[in-house]
């Protein structure tokens, strides 16, 4: 699995003109779910989501506290481009993204894993395969890149 972490001050997803989902000061999670993904990815991912150090302690001494320290909200949007291959030519080749029905499924599994291991009412996500305004403003701008994979 791969990620695009965002440490935000707000964030919110927009389909067909309505906001479906936002969240205040968090991380907005772009996430991106490879065709050879296990539960092991998922679970390493939602460990580091959950206590990636992104925050400030209370002296304000940066990289100290996580969004689940300072119960925050997350926000996370199924991003299958993540996955994009652009050596050859240039068109996006997606063939090492989940196809999209396994893909919803273990999706899902890995948000319920995520609300299991915090608080539900704290994750939020998108919609998913559908086509989405996603918005946010970037506290720092912070941006971490995971790959479950290194």
């Amino acid at each position: 699995m791969k990620a695009v972490i965002q440490k935000v001050t707000t964030s919110n997803v927009e389909v067909e003109g309505k906001k479906i989902s936002e969240i205040n000061k968090g991380i907005m999670a772009l996430i991106g779910i490879c065709n050879e993904d296990t539960e092991d990815d998922m679970n390493k991912l939602v460990k580091k989501i959950l206590n990636l150090r992104l925050f400030p302690d209370e002296e304000q001494r940066f990289w100290k506290k996580s969004v689940k320290d300072l119960d925050l909200e997350i926000l996370c949007v199924s991003q299958f481009t993540l996955y994009a291959i652009t050596a050859k030519g240039s068109k996006p080749d997606f063939h090492l993204a989940m196809k999209t029905e396994e893909a919803k499924v273990f999706y899902n599994k890995f948000l319920d894993k995520l609300r299991e291991a915090y608080k539900p009412e704290k994750i939020k996500d998108g919609q998913f395969g559908a086509m989405m305004n996603v918005s946010l403003v970037n506290e720092g701008p912070v941006t971490i890149i995971i790959d479950t994979k290194k």
